[in-house]
């Protein structure tokens, strides 16, 4: 923040000192110094700075901790009480979920309004950020990586990274692995997102080449 100098010789004392140009003039009189001058005065004894000053003290023995309710202490107790590798499985147990939806339903054969869609696309005709996303993943599931780049080459391009953290992640609280961390910094996690946004507005633009984009 930029500090502003004092003109030479003080601040103006009344409306006919206006300093060097720029200077606004300061009030019939000057600024008040003191409640005689405007200033309000501050209470009766000055202002409270300990609880017998009049602020509240607090409870005897501290503030009460907030008891967690039923499901919180179920779920706490479930993962006290679940071995270490329970929670890496449940994850992987959603990722096979996704890629059994992927390959049973065969999107690339899907008509643009089956359930489950993209609502912006049946609405507005445009591709979101995210569209493609499922019918690349099918074919990569089918090793057809350059169909895959196709629909969506950014998250061809970031599969190999989530995966590795995936594997990194799992391994480390299932079996204790100690994988080589990747290390990934917010510049270019920055960098990452800003190319997907101007792939999601290229992707949209009707002249080519962008029209190879769309989906």
């Amino acid at each position: 923040m930029a500090v502003t100098a004092e003109p030479p010789g003080g601040f103006p004392a009344g409306a006919a000192d206006t300093g060097p140009a720029g200077w606004p003039a300061s009030p019939q009189g000057g600024y008040p110094t003191s409640p005689q001058d405007g200033w309000p005065a501050s209470p009766q004894g000055g202002y409270p700075t300990s609880p017998q000053d009049g602020w509240p003290a607090s409870p005897q023995g501290g503030y009460p901790v907030t008891e967690p309710d039923r499901l919180t202490r179920f779920v706490l107790r479930l993962y006290e009480r679940s071995p270490r590798w329970a929670v890496p499985l449940a994850a992987v147990g959603c990722v096979a979920v996704g890629m059994a939806y992927a390959l049973v339903s065969d999107p690339t054969y899907a008509d643009p309004d089956a359930a489950p869609t993209c609502l912006l696309k049946l609405t507005t005709g445009l591709d979101c950020p995210g569209c493609g996303g499922t019918r690349a993943l099918w074919y990569v599931l089918h090793g057809d990586l350059p169909a895959a780049a196709r629909h969506h080459f950014l998250f061809i391009f970031a599969l190999p990274f989530l995966a590795y953290l995936f594997v990194a992640w799992a391994g480390n609280q299932a079996f204790g692995w100690r994988l080589p961390e990747l290390r990934i910094s917010s510049k270019v996690i920055g960098g990452f997102l800003a190319a997907w946004l101007a792939f999601s507005v290229l992707r949209n633009l009707p002249w080519a080449p962008f029209t190879a984009f769309y989906v």
